[in-house]
């Protein structure tokens, strides 16, 4: 049996467990979000219907993790920083965001290289998502 090299080819998507476990993964995610007091204020940013919510970021992150670019084809391209940037996101937000995702990844008993590796790679986009909020909203966060 050969290893996955996260990040390389399809790798961390497979790891991921694909299309299927990735939607669980995001609807894992956003109960979290919908459940935790540490979560109130960034899902109060989201619709109170996460339906297209869900689909939008499980479409995304397979694309995002190597797999088929689901959110292109049903949506078309995405800049990630600019559709946040009418929000006021500070890093205790990225923060939260962050702790949904490694909740998420907990109760779905990912292992743990993968649980680390994936959410060093999501952090790289949730604090660029800080970064374009101060620059739009001139906050320090």
């Amino acid at each position: 049996m050969t290893s996955l090299i996260y990040g390389q080819g399809d790798a961390t998507f497979q790891a991921a467990g694909g299309v299927e476990k990735l939607q669980t993964l995001v609807e894992t995610f956003y109960r979290i979000m919908d459940e935790a007091d540490y979560a109130r204020e960034i899902r109060d940013m989201h619709p109170k219907d996460l339906t297209e919510t869900i689909d939008k970021l499980a479409r995304f992150l397979s694309g995002w993790m190597g797999g088929p670019r689901r959110f292109q084809e049903k949506y078309g391209a995405i800049n990630i920083p600019h559709v946040h940037s009418p929000y006021v996101i500070y890093e205790k937000h990225a923060e939260a965001w962050l702790q949904c995702m490694a909740d998420a990844l907990d109760e779905l008993d990912y292992p743990q290289d993968f649980r680390e590796y994936l959410l060093q790679q999501l952090a790289f986009p949730a604090y660029r998502i800080v970064q374009v909020s101060q620059h739009y909203h001139g906050h320090q966060g």
